[in-house]
């Protein structure tokens, strides 16, 4: 299908007008950029989107985008996916292009925003095209798979760095909650952090699941993109990709993802050269046996179920967990607290620490002087506006490294040591030859 261009002035000469002004800020009039007020915009400045990857959190996060711009593409791999969304009222209203091929959505030059919603081993392919191709993106977590992995994309926003790049790790936005905690370990008002739990969950267990016959719908090769193709089983796709190390990396990138980035980003661990010195990961189990880190049957999930990574940050001791509570505890010489998705509690919260010294002004740094709000509006204001968005793609890296190593050492069941400014696993060259993954011929990630 031949792609639509708007005339006159096309939007992406609008998006890239309204960025400049970031250089001029008495220039940017003040918006309370909701979901309604940005809607209601004239819709020569509404981004046009494609959505790549639409099930079901690819559908939850274009509900999010359909707010803030108008959906002109959506694509899966599956096309009862492809088909839903375009038909869905709040994504394509029945007007969207459908494609199986997310290429052909890259390609077309009057789509400003890719939403980029699919397994983990296709994130930072699609990412890098995207950027390559002009595009602003917002790419689900955890973005990467690997430790190459990170430098690549890292790289990739850093030459592309007019592209607005957010990363979807949205408790980054929770103001009442992840932030509170942020601030109050950066503020130092838990004294020096001596020990952070990081709790996670395990994963699930489960198989041996039976060689299946591929769904019609679905292009099962495709879908393996960069991996080794193997026999179809329905619980090694679609959601379900989740508990297999060739795709993801379990509870270790899915939830370590948002608690190893808050974590990370509370005690100052997430910026270029910082990191992890040490990984412990002897107190590891899996549902299957192992092999020089690698599962030793492919019919089962063998991604750990039951750990205790122990990670050292100088003085600071990270222990990412699948027991206890799901959550962040921060252990300080001077008090503890503990944050997820559903409290914040601690006598430094029940004795109000931080009154006086958790502003409007402290949150507004900790979205990089934007406006606090959810992150989907932040991301359209940096399109807007300019600047990093508060999940950037820089610092999630950082968190996604230590996420990686713990994985590495829970499959090899030993120490490792990393060595964060070099990037480097030293002193271990099997461990090392974890730090990236051979793709299949014909899906190589591009390096820029």
């Amino acid at each position: 299908m031949t792609a639509r261009r708007t005339s006159a002035t096309t939007r992406r000469d609008f998006l890239k007008s309204t960025s400049a002004l970031a250089a001029a800020a008495t220039a940017v009039p003040y918006f309370n950029w909701s979901e309604k007020a940005f809607a209601n915009d004239s819709p020569n400045s509404r981004p046009r989107i494609g959505c790549i990857g639409v099930g079901s959190m690819g559908t939850g996060d274009a509900h999010g985008h359909s707010g803030f711009g108008d959906i002109l593409a959506v694509c899966d791999v599956d096309s009862r996916h492809a088909e839903r969304a375009k038909n869905d009222e709040r994504i394509g209203k029945g007007k969207a292009d459908s494609y199986g091929d997310y290429r052909k959505v890259l390609e077309r030059d009057d789509i400003d925003v890719v939403s980029v919603v699919t397994p983990d081993h296709w994130h930072v392919k699609i990412a890098v095209e995207a950027l390559q191709a002009g595009k602003h993106v917002f790419c689900q977590k955890p973005l990467t798979l690997t430790l190459e992995e990170n430098q690549l994309i890292r790289n990739a926003c850093r030459k592309y760095s007019d592209r607005v790049f957010i990363v979807g790790t949205q408790q980054r936005d929770s103001r009442n909650l992840f932030l509170r905690a942020v601030n109050m370990v950066q503020k130092g008002l838990l004294g020096d952090i001596q020990k952070v739990t990081v709790g996670i969950n395990g994963s699930p267990t489960g198989g041996p699941f039976p060689v299946a016959e591929v769904p019609k719908e679905l292009d099962w090769d495709f879908w393996q993109g960069q991996t080794q193709p193997v026999d179809y089983r329905e619980r090694r796709c679609h959601y379900e990709f989740r508990w297999w190390y060739e795709y993801s990396g379990g509870k270790f990138t899915d939830w370590g993802a948002h608690h190893v980035d808050i974590a990370t980003w509370a005690i100052g661990q997430n910026g270029d050269g910082q990191g992890p010195t040490e990984i412990d990961g002897t107190d590891a189990k899996h549902p299957v046996e192992f092999k020089d880190g690698y599962p030793t049957v492919d019919d089962c999930y063998n991604t750990s179920h039951d750990f205790n990574i122990v990670c050292r940050f100088g003085d600071t001791e990270m222990h990412v967990t699948s027991r206890g509570d799901n959550g962040i505890t921060f252990d300080g010489t001077e008090g503890r607290i503990f944050v997820n998705r559903g409290k914040i509690t601690g006598k430094p919260i029940e004795e109000n620490w931080d009154e006086g010294k958790y502003t409007d002004d402290d949150v507004r740094a900790l979205f990089k002087g934007k406006q606090p709000e959810g992150h989907k509006a932040n991301f359209y204001r940096c399109i807007a506006e300019g600047g990093q968005p508060v999940s950037d793609v820089f610092t999630h890296v950082q968190a996604m490294a230590t996420c990686h190593l713990s994985a590495i050492a829970a499959r090899l069941g030993r120490r490792i040591k990393w060595d964060p400014k070099a990037e480097q696993i030293v002193g271990d060259d099997q461990a090392a030859s974890f730090f990236a993954r051979e793709p299949r011929k014909g899906f190589e990630i591009a390096r820029v």
